[in-house]
C-alpha cells in the first residue's frame, strides 16, 4: 500500500495586503510553558519554578520570549502553509502569559512585495496585549514580483 501525502498551503498569489488570519486560541497551561522553556535551553527558575518566581515578584511561572517568538513563527506558517520560509520575527513582549490563561493570536497581512510577506501579530490573554510585532514569511518562487 502506498500513501500519498497532499501539501496544500497559500500561494503568493493567494495573498493580499489586508487578509485576516483565522484566530488561534492557544492554551496556556503549565506543561507548556515549562517544557518549552527547558527546551529552548531556558533553565531561568522563573519558567518552571513558582515558588522562586513569587519570590522575584511574579505571580506564578510564566513563559519565555524565546516560545513567544516560536509560537509567533508557528501561528504565521500553520496559515501560509508549507511553501514559504520565515525570514524574521520581531516582536515585543507585554503582560506576561501564566498557566491557566489563553493567549488569543490574531494577524493581518500588512504589506507583500518581491517573494515577501510581512504579517502583524498580536498575541492576547486575559491580563492584555502578551506579544505584538510582526512576521516575515518569504515565497521564494516569488522574489522579484511585486504585489
Amino acid at each position: 500500500m502506498t500513501a500519498t501525502v497532499t501539501v496544500t498551503g497559500r500561494s503568493y498569489d493567494d495573498i493580499s495586503v489586508g487578509d485576516v488570519l483565522p484566530e488561534l486560541a492557544i492554551p496556556l497551561t503549565r506543561t507548556l510553558i515549562v517544557s518549552t522553556a527547558i527546551a529552548t535551553r531556558d533553565f531561568q527558575d522563573v519558567h518552571h519554578d513558582p515558588e522562586l518566581a513569587q519570590q522575584r515578584g511574579s505571580k506564578d511561572v510564566f513563559m519565555n520570549i524565546l516560545t513567544s517568538n516560536g509560537l509567533a513563527g508557528r501561528f504565521v506558517t500553520d496559515w501560509a502553509g508549507p511553501h514559504p520560509t520565515v525570514r524574521r520575527v520581531k516582536i515585543r513582549l507585554g503582560a506576561p502569559n501564566y498557566p491557566g490563561d489563553t493567549m488569543t493570536m490574531t494577524g493581518e497581512v500588512v504589506s507583500k512585495e518581491n517573494g515577501l510577506v510581512e504579517v502583524k501579530v498580536v498575541g492576547a490573554n486575559s491580563l492584555g496585549k502578551h506579544l505584538s510585532g510582526t512576521v516575515t514569511i518569504a515565497y521564494p518562487a516569488a522574489e522579484g514580483k511585486d504585489a
